[in-house]
């Protein structure tokens, strides 16, 4: 089959697109044909190389998949070829006391696709059967490939975490993000005032398409002055953040009395700096969050299907050009996800 891998880490020229072996399904495993599937900034992380991941190489990456089933390894896993599906791209054991207590993403042994193991960025995919779920509605495939790890990561983020409610205010970080994409529709579908913001003027627009309330341009306006403009000096109920040091402390001063900031990033490096007495006088909430459990994206399929939220999609691209995809993405000129079709 034909792949996009790298031998080694470093820059986009280590990518080669090239001949690599088909996976070999062991029982309880589905072989996967794969139709799309969208990139995300782990793919350049894990391409880079970093400690949380070791992987082996030469390393196949791709988190989001979607495509057709195209062989079931064993019996009864309801699935047969031909199948339109998407992956969950969490891999989980389900037998340890994270797993069974259904918070699956905390699992002793929690990997996700791409990253320790090949993924998506190929013509054939194998992944537990149990990772193997129907594409909601009419969904096309590259809009199956373009939601699930941010989507969920998302849904975590504002429901499972913050527990958004109807009429507060929140904040989302990088309205061309994946991450920021979805939350500004979901927040907004659940019935918050979404304030969010952008890097250049031409993504104002965009950002308002999803349902932002109001928009910001980070290079221009002080982002926390902004908020307090839009709230009548009150600040937000909710942050999501995944830039990092580059927004911290503009995040932290956004919120109101109470609020809760949760992060899921690090795009701007690693290390931030917190004033404790600012936080405990102002009874702030600080969360980390890491993907969602596999309930959280079934609601988001949900969505997804009925139509309340939507993938949003910048490029689709084959899969020889993943070097000008990674290109693209470390631009940060897109809005949205960037697709790859074998």
């Amino acid at each position: 089959m034909k792949a996009a891998r790298f031998h080694q880490h470093g820059g986009p020229e280590v990518l080669r697109y090239e001949d690599a072996p088909e996976p070999k399904l062991a029982s309880g495993e589905i072989l996967v044909r794969v139709k799309a599937c969208a990139l995300n900034h782990l793919d350049i992380w894990i391409r880079q190389g970093i400690p949380a991941f070791q992987v082996p190489l030469p390393h196949i990456g791709g988190c989001d998949v979607a495509g057709v089933v195209e062989r079931v390894g064993g019996e009864g896993t309801g699935l047969k070829p031909g199948d339109r599906v998407f992956i969950a791209p969490g891999l989980s054991c389900w037998r340890c006391e994270f797993c069974l207590g259904g918070q699956d993403n905390l699992c002793t042994t929690y990997r996700i696709l791409g990253s320790q193991v090949d993924g998506g960025l190929a013509e054939f995919v194998k992944v537990p059967a149990l990772n193997v779920i129907p594409v909601p509605g009419s969904l096309s495939f590259e809009q199956a490939a373009a939601f699930p790890l941010t989507a969920v990561t998302a849904w975590h983020m504002l429901f499972g975490l913050a527990r958004l409610q109807p009429a507060e205010d929140v904040l989302v970080l990088g309205a061309s993000s994946g991450v920021g994409s979805m939350a500004v529709q979901m927040a907004k579908a659940a019935g918050a005032r979404v304030i969010t913001t952008v890097g250049a003027d031409d993504k104002v627009e965009k950002a308002q398409g999803l349902g932002a309330d109001v928009v910001l341009n980070h290079t221009r306006d002080v982002i926390a002055d902004g908020v307090k403009r839009a709230t009548g000096g009150r600040g937000v109920d909710v942050v999501i953040e995944h830039i990092g040091p580059a927004t911290w402390e503009q995040s932290l001063r956004s919120l109101a009395k109470g609020g809760r900031l949760v992060t899921c990033g690090a795009t701007s490096g690693p290390e931030v700096r917190i004033d404790l007495r600012y936080l405990y006088m102002r009874q702030t909430t600080v969360m980390g969050s890491f993907m969602g459990t596999r309930h959280e994206l079934l609601a988001v399929a949900k969505w997804m299907g009925e139509g309340r939220i939507r993938a949003v999609i910048d490029s689709v691209l084959p899969l020889q050009d993943v070097r000008a995809a990674h290109e693209r993405m470390l631009e940060r000129k897109l809005f949205g996800k960037i697709v790859l079709t074998p």
